[in-house]
């Protein structure tokens, strides 16, 4: 059973119900299936009510449930004969940044992205997902690397943002993500991003220059997280919900503004809920997205990629 968030406890209450209710059916001495049925039906449409007019805050808070699928298990399902690539050949390997070789449904690519972990171990030694100046310039190796041999790459964009330590300004991070940001913008080979869970400031747009860019429908994209944004406007970080309106942060604002290209449709209650059906739906628009772009040529592909970005914020009269 999913883990709930605050704005769900009606749903999660419900459930505790149900669950009650199936543990004296199985002991055998009550026939409760009409009760668990009526409501398992209540929870279900309270559920796609909930879902249906969630507020930029909520999604922002679905976007970072821990049971959201993350790169490696995209990588699992999606992805065969992964050859995990490691190190910036400079400095060292940062593990928030993982990508490698891999086969994407008969096509040979480069697959690149952020992992936040899924304990307290694992989350540990990736940082949550917080990338280092060696963690973009691995991208940037790896980019080229796929660029040398003509593969197509695809970004799994997932981070709250690049490591904020001061080893890590020291080692020049924000170069860093300058040139990861460059080597995307140059590639000469399709380059497909996915917004699959947060996609915070450069740390993200550092991975997401691609030809397409994709989002989950509960995703959010920033160039500052709320608490950040409120941090700054209100000095107080309790405004978050309030600066996550202001920023309009969804897929939804962000495909209305051009910012995304596509939206990818979540399950009912959120990727965490059907992890394998969000998978395979973020595989169908990987696929799509690709299929319109590798038979483009590399000037073609770096001009696409520049007429979409130089678009952006644009005043049209």
């Amino acid at each position: 059973m999913p883990s709930f968030l605050d704005f769900e406890k009606p749903i999660a209450e419900l459930q505790g119900r149900i669950d009650e209710l199936r543990d004296t059916a199985a002991e055998g001495s009550v026939d409760l299936a009409a009760d668990i049925a009526r409501l398992q039906a209540k929870s279900d449409k309270l559920l796609k009510d909930t879902f249906a007019r969630l507020t930029p805050w909520q999604k922002t808070q679905v976007a970072r449930h821990p049971e959201r699928p993350h790169f490696k298990d995209y990588v699992a399902a999606l992805f065969d004969e992964f050859v995990p690539l490691a190190g910036d050949r400079a400095f060292g390997d940062d593990q928030a940044i993982l990508g490698g070789f891999a086969t994407f449904r008969g096509r040979k690519i480069m697959v690149l992205g952020h992992e936040k972990g899924d304990d307290t171990a694992s989350r540990l030694r990736h940082n949550f997902g917080m990338g280092k100046p060696e963690g973009y310039r691995k991208a940037i190796r790896l980019v080229e690397l796929a660029n040398r041999f003509g593969l197509p790459i695809v970004t799994l964009v997932d981070t709250s943002g690049a490591f904020p330590g001061i080893q890590a300004e020291e080692r020049g991070q924000a170069e860093a993500i300058a040139r990861s940001t460059e080597a995307c913008l140059n590639a000469g080979v399709p380059i497909v991003a996915a917004i699959v869970g947060e996609g915070g400031s450069g740390g993200a747009v550092a991975l997401a220059a691609g030809n397409r860019v994709l989002m989950f429908e509960h995703a959010v994209y920033s160039v500052i997280s709320p608490e950040g944004c409120a941090s700054i406007l209100w000095r107080t970080a309790d405004k978050a919900p309030e600066a996550a309106e202001a920023m309009r942060i969804t897929a939804q604002d962000l495909k209305a503004f051009g910012v995304i290209d596509d939206i990818v449709a979540e399950p009912l209650g959120g990727a965490h809920r059907d992890r394998v059906a969000a998978i395979d739906a973020l595989g169908d628009a990987l696929s799509s997205a690709l299929d319109d772009l590798v038979m483009l040529a590399p000037a073609d592909l770096r001009k696409d990629r520049q007429a979409k970005f130089l678009k952006m914020g644009r005043l049209q009269v």
